[in-house]
């Protein structure tokens, strides 16, 4: 009998290298920025462009299946979970480093069925790094596996988070604390790359050893978070419970003992949930 999930699998990475090549060619050229919310909530035409590519790719192939897109959702389209097999895409996760030519710039694809991540795609397309995962299979890089580091000790550890703007001044000061708070445990030191789905991938292959986020989104997360589960990771809640794909928030880490430390450092602050509405 044919395995259907991982023939979708194996069309999505296809469908991501295309939409790799598409960025790479943008960043050669000008780029025509505008903004979403605010001033620091950017969007670009090549993640319209790369957003359309992969759904249209797709629907094409399989067109029974849901799709939850950053650039749809902005323009209108619902972002609810369902049973149905269901793609969740972020065209280029990391615009502004897009925008910046900073080389940290992804393309992210989860696939859930039953609400449940079937297998994650992130390609890291400046760096050639295609990240893939499938549920019970591993976890690889450019076909080779990757595994998260050994690293207990969170004080040996390097985390990523990202810091942004909040227009809120309680959650922009609880943001920054909790930078403070991690870095005078202390850690080995704290990066911000700025794509959510590569600093997951940059957890799972061992070269760093926790990431923690509060306001990303479904799309941010769905690619990466099977990765990180099937190199050995740990992947919770901000609160310490588990991981809800919808909630927009995470931990993870290399093993529970350091997820529970940034449990136990870190304050939250509300940022809704995805399904909400």
């Amino acid at each position: 009998m044919a395995d259907v999930w991982q023939e979708c699998m194996d069309f999505g990475v296809e469908v991501v290298k295309q939409a790799g090549q598409v960025i790479r060619e943008a960043l050669q050229k000008d780029i025509s920025v505008m903004e979403k919310s605010s001033p620091v909530d950017l969007v670009t035409e090549t993640d319209q462009r790369v957003e359309q590519l992969i759904i249209s790719s797709i629907k094409e192939k399989f067109p029974t299946h849901s799709f939850i897109g950053e650039e749809s959702v902005a323009a209108g389209a619902p972002s609810v979970l369902t049973d149905h097999p269901t793609w969740i895409i972020d065209p280029i996760d990391g615009t502004t480093n897009f925008v910046h030519r900073f080389p940290f710039v992804s393309v992210s694809v989860g696939f859930t069925v039953k609400k449940e991540i079937e297998f994650g795609i992130v390609y890291s397309c400046v760096e050639d790094k295609m990240y893939t995962a499938r549920r019970g299979c591993g976890a690889f890089c450019n076909g080779e596996p990757i595994r998260v580091s050994s690293q207990q000790d969170i004080s040996q550890s390097l985390v990523l988070t990202e810091m942004g703007f909040k227009e809120n001044p309680e959650h922009f000061k609880t943001m920054l604390g909790n930078v403070h708070a991690i870095l005078t445990i202390p850690v080995h030191g704290i990066r911000c790359p700025g794509s959510a789905a590569v600093n997951m991938c940059l957890v799972a292959c061992g070269s760093a050893d926790a990431y923690y986020h509060m306001g990303i989104h479904c799309w941010d997360m769905a690619g990466g978070a099977v990765i990180v589960s099937e190199a050995g990771g740990v992947i919770v809640d901000i609160s310490g419970g588990p991981f809800d794909l919808m909630s927009r928030r995470l931990i993870v880490a290399s093993s529970r003992k350091i997820a529970e430390r940034i449990v136990k450092e870190i304050n939250q602050f509300e940022v809704g949930r995805d399904d909400a509405g």
